[in-house]
């Protein structure tokens, strides 16, 4: 009996959606059995309790006072199965606080194990601060690195409200109070104000890269001016370590720090509202293995997109899918 082209393609496609629901239902399976066991599955896809690795946690973007991932770098620290951690830093800085908190944050996991940092992109400002309390800062040739220096923006409407008519009057218990104002111009005194905070806060940061470079006050200084740098002037000016991506952080772990050259690397990411473990491709691929389906890493990405989909979706659906 022969079959035309129409009855091969649907035949196609039914085969691909019976292997799709077929390694949908394995996954389904899997996570009613980690719950009835009480099974954790972290965000690397390994189960709670495994063998030994390297973590690898990612800090990128704009650094603020990330709760999320704070609680991270406490449980890095705390686990016993990590015996080594790298930093993947792509970041232009953010707020002093934010910097802060992490880098006391990074200070502390690095009393426990040893820490690299590897440069991604950019290390700026709030950015370099956390690489700097690492053991170890490996970037890019090409990365930007630098602007140690802290500053403080304020908008001054005064003219654009004198143009449009508007006064704005203000009954304050001092003349500092909610100084400076974007309705009036900066009087001198909150100018100096500013410039007070604003040189304590850059006398701290310089304090720090003094404490964790192998440079002096002197040599720091002449760095902090707020210029940035590439990776390879950062290393002739001690800003840096090394130059090279991951694999030379790795090497570093392993011959200076005595790490087992057999130790994986594990990816942690912080647990933020909506997150869910179908984010995670190398978690799908762990539960299919439990029921005998290997999945290459490609064929995980497709199924975590189908279950987003078609399996996360709540009430009915009226939806049109091309195949």
């Amino acid at each position: 009996m022969s079959i035309n082209a129409d009855e091969i393609i649907d035949r196609r496609r039914l085969r691909k959606k019976v292997s799709f629901w077929r390694i949908a239902s394995f996954i389904i399976l899997a996570l009613a059995l980690v719950g009835i066991a009480g099974i954790s599955i972290n965000k690397s896809g390994l189960v709670a309790g495994g063998a030994d690795h390297i973590a690898r946690v990612d800090i990128t973007g704009v650094i603020t006072n990330d709760e999320p991932m704070l609680k991270l770098l406490k449980k890095v620290q705390e686990n016993e199965k990590v015996k080594g951690v790298v930093l993947h830093i792509s970041s232009p800085g953010g707020s002093t606080v934010g910097g802060e908190a992490m880098y006391e944050a990074v200070r502390n996991l690095a009393k426990e194990k040893p820490v690299t940092a590897t440069v991604g992109t950019l290390a700026a400002s709030a950015g370099y601060m956390i690489a700097a309390g690492t053991d170890h800062i490996v970037a890019r040739r090409s990365s930007i690195v630098g602007s140690i220096g802290v500053l403080f923006q304020y908008a001054d409407a005064s003219e654009l409200l004198d143009k449009v008519g508007v006064k704005v009057k203000t009954v304050k218990s001092s003349p500092l109070k909610a100084e400076p104002s974007p309705f009036t111009p900066a009087s001198d005194e909150a100018v100096a104000m500013i410039d007070r905070l604003i040189q304590d806060s850059y006398q701290w940061f310089v304090d720090i890269v003094v404490e964790r470079r192998p440079l002096n006050k002197f040599e720091v200084s002449k760095l902090a001016d707020g210029s940035i740098f590439t990776g390879g002037q950062s290393k002739e000016n001690g800003l840096i370590d090394a130059i090279g991506g991951e694999d030379v952080a790795l090497k570093w772990l392993k011959e200076e720090k005595g790490l087992d050259e057999d130790l994986k690397t594990v990816l942690y990411k912080p647990k933020r509202p909506g997150d869910s473990l179908f984010e995670n491709p190398a978690a799908i691929q762990r539960i299919a293995r439990v029921f005998g389906v290997e999945l290459a890493y490609n064929d995980a990405l497709a199924v975590e997109k189908a279950i987003k989909e078609r399996l996360l979706l709540d009430g009915l659906v009226s939806i049109w899918q091309g195949q």
